[in-house]
């Protein structure tokens, strides 16, 4: 009995062994793979990745800039269909929140209000003069609730994609907080299989089209863990088929699901900070919505349009929560009418004062 102890404590410890060192041949290659595409700036002791994109050429016009915000899981990648095309007419700025893809993690719990400080920060460091069109997808939409109350005069407009509300995560029902739990256990859990390499093996898999090996994994954590795999899925099937490989890289490493656990498990404080902010006085606020929205959620995007005294609710044709994704050009037109309201307005200005 005793050798046979001994045999599987050895075993264990070889699998152990091999699974950080298949960690750690991996991420080095990734690193040399995947170089950030954008700029790393200094936001106090620690770095975060922003894309800095201005294709107008010179003689280009010039403010507002538009900023993206990703939601809770996601990062800059996701913005660059709709970027690309923005840039065309305005500055653009996608960057990652703290702990994902090219960006350092942040010590504290990941929130609305704490992001919000990190992009103007990030901004600064950047050099990036406002105003800005705030564009936000998902949990985004709290985070620029978060920023526009923050700073308000440097914000032209905002266009909410398929927006988060605070009211969804305030008081919920016991089985939708199991939920939300659950997801925030399994990205902790996530986070010490991305260490061991085992993320990085079914990451593999699923990237070559197998799927079974990953999810009898996640199976052995849960519906919750099926859920929030199929989430992440779906959303890099969707990305361009060049920026698959470094969104696997990405989910291949523990800080990614460090940080996915720590937003997800203050949601509900993330809420706290955004409710009541919804006022924008005259800015221009498109609310864009997936199609076949609910009449609860069709209230509550409806609202946040009339925060706004110029505020607009569209909803999507067919395109499911990624609307970047699966209706990029909607998005680009409820940007293009943000940022030509500013400049109109700019120009009235410039001719009241001549």
């Amino acid at each position: 009995m005793v050798s046979l102890l001994a045999t599987v404590l050895a075993a264990l410890v070889a699998i152990v062994l091999a699974g950080l060192a298949f960690q750690a041949i991996g991420s080095a290659r990734d690193r040399r793979r995947f170089p950030p595409p954008g700029v790393l700036v200094d936001v106090g002791g620690r770095r975060l990745h922003a894309r800095i994109i201005d294709e107008r050429g010179e003689g280009g016009e010039g403010t507002p800039t538009v900023v993206f915000e990703s939601g809770i899981a996601a990062s800059s990648i996701n913005w660059s269909r709709v970027q690309a095309e923005v840039a065309g007419f305005a500055k653009t700025v996608s960057y990652d929140r703290a702990g994902y893809a090219w960006s350092d993690p942040a010590p504290g719990p990941r929130t609305a209000a704490r992001a919000a400080g990190d992009l103007r920060a990030l901004l600064d460091g950047a050099g990036v003069a406002p105003p800005y069109v705030l564009v936000g997808h998902s949990f985004g939409g709290l985070v620029l609730r978060a920023f526009v109350d923050r700073y308000p005069d440097d914000v032209a407009g905002l266009v909410f994609v398929d927006s988060t509300f605070p009211e969804e995560w305030l008081d919920m029902p016991a089985e939708r907080g199991r939920v939300l739990a659950g997801g925030a256990t399994f990205a902790r859990l996530g986070g010490l299989l991305a260490r061991l390499g085992v993320v990085r093996a079914c990451l593999a898999l699923l990237t070559s089209g197998s799927t079974t090996v990953p999810r009898v994994v996640a199976r052995g954590f849960g519906r919750t863990a099926l859920v929030v795999l199929s989430r992440i899925v779906g959303e890099v099937q969707k990305m361009p088929a060049e920026a698959r490989p470094a969104i696997a890289a990405h989910w291949s490493q523990p800080k990614s699901f460090a940080s996915m656990a720590s937003h997800l498990a203050n949601l509900p404080a993330s809420a706290a900070e955004a409710a009541g902010l919804g006022t924008f006085g005259d800015r221009p606020v498109v609310v864009l919505s997936a199609a076949e929205l609910r009449p609860e959620l069709q209230r509550l995007h409806d609202a946040l349009a009339a925060g706004s005294s110029n505020g607009r609710h569209i909803v999507a044709t067919t395109a499911g929560h990624w609307i970047q994704l699966d209706e990029p050009r909607l998005v680009v037109q409820a940007i293009a009418d943000c940022v030509d309201d500013r400049r109109k307005r700019d120009v009235r200005e410039t001719r009241g004062n001549t």
